[in-house]
């Protein structure tokens, strides 16, 4: 029985569907188990609430001295 060139052709690209769809499902799986290991960092890490707030008063300071260059006051 010998195969015809549209037969190869449509296996082939069975194939190659089949060979994409694994490696999307693998690679949104690995995205999955992504996000979860940076959800469950942070309630690892034991980082204490002193050290959030000084990132955060830093933050703020940063954000009045570029407001005040955007308003023109020399600091």
């Amino acid at each position: 029985m010998p195969f015809t060139t549209a037969a190869v052709l449509a296996a082939a690209t069975l194939v190659a569907i089949a060979i994409l769809a694994r490696t999307a499902l693998t690679a949104w799986n690995g995205w999955l188990d992504l996000k979860r290991a940076e959800i469950a960092r942070p309630a690892d890490t034991g980082t204490s609430h002193a050290l959030g707030l000084i990132d955060l008063s830093d933050i703020k300071e940063r954000l009045r001295k570029l407001e005040a260059i955007a308003a023109g006051v020399d600091l």
